[in-house]
C-alpha cells in the first residue's frame, strides 16, 4: 500500500491557533522618499523628474502640486490650466518641480533658484531634457534672487524652503511680497499654518489652503487685493 505523506511541520505559533507573522523588515526611518516626480499639466505633462538623496529635500506632492496650479489657473483666467506669459521665481527650487510646472503650463519666465551644487547640476539637465527656454537656473541663495528682482514685477513665487531653515520663511515672505505685482500670488509651504496675523506685517493675507500630512500648503496675495 502506498504511505501517507508525513504531516507538514508546523511552527509554534501555528500550534496554538495563532497567526504567523510577517518576516518583512519595517524600516525605522518612515516611509521611503520618491525617486522621482512628475509634472502634471502642460507641455511635458506626465514627464519624469529625478529626486536627489538629499536630507531636507522634500518635494511638493503631486496632490498638492495639481491643487496649487488649478488655484493659480483660476487667477490666470485662462483656460486648461494654464499661466499665460507668466513671470515667476521658484527661490528654493530644490528639484524644481514647482518652477518647471510652471513653465510647463506656460510661464514666460522662470527662475529656479538653489544652493545645492549637486541639485543645479541636476535643474540643468532637467532644462536641458526639456528644452524649457523659458527656465533659467541660477545657483544662490533664494532670498537674495528676490531681492535683485524688480518690484512688481513677478506674478507667482514659490517658496518651499526646508522644514529645519526656520529663519528663512520671514526674509522669504518679505521680499516675496516687494517683488510681486499687483494680483500676483506667494505660494508658501510650510510645517505649520500661518495666520494672517502673522502675514499682515508682509502685507500678505491668505487665499486658498489645505493640509497634506505634515505639508501646510498657502496661497497668499497682496493684503489689497482681497482673499475672496
Amino acid at each position: 500500500m502506498p504511505q501517507k505523506a508525513a504531516p507538514a511541520s508546523r511552527s509554534p505559533a501555528a500550534k496554538a491557533g495563532k497567526p504567523a507573522k510577517s518576516a518583512k523588515p519595517v524600516s525605522p526611518q518612515g516611509p521611503k522618499k520618491p525617486s522621482e516626480v512628475r509634472i502634471i499639466g502642460g507641455e511635458w505633462k506626465r514627464t519624469r523628474l529625478s529626486v536627489a538623496d538629499k536630507p531636507g529635500l522634500r518635494p511638493t506632492p503631486d496632490r498638492v502640486r495639481e491643487t496649487l496650479f488649478n488655484w493659480l489657473a483660476s487667477l490666470a483666467g485662462a483656460g486648461g490650466g494654464e499661466l499665460p506669459g507668466w513671470h515667476c521665481v521658484d527661490a528654493f527650487a530644490g528639484t524644481g518641480a514647482l518652477g518647471l510646472e510652471a513653465a510647463s503650463r506656460g510661464a514666460a519666465q522662470v527662475l529656479l533658484c538653489e544652493q545645492d551644487a549637486a541639485l543645479v547640476a541636476q535643474l540643468q539637465a532637467a532644462k536641458a531634457k526639456l528644452k524649457a527656454e523659458a527656465v533659467r537656473v541660477e545657483r544662490g541663495n533664494g532670498v537674495t534672487a528676490l531681492e535683485r528682482v524688480a518690484a512688481g514685477s513677478l506674478d507667482a513665487v514659490f517658496l518651499d524652503p526646508p522644514f529645519e531653515s526656520t529663519a528663512l520663511y520671514e526674509p522669504a515672505l518679505r521680499a516675496a511680497a516687494r517683488a510681486l505685482r499687483a494680483g500676483g500670488s506667494v505660494y508658501l509651504e510650510a510645517p505649520r499654518r500661518w495666520s494672517d496675523e502673522e502675514l499682515a506685517p508682509f502685507g500678505l493675507a491668505g487665499f486658498r489652503y489645505l493640509k497634506a500630512g505634515a505639508v501646510h500648503a498657502h496661497l497668499l496675495r497682496p493684503a489689497a487685493d482681497g482673499t475672496a
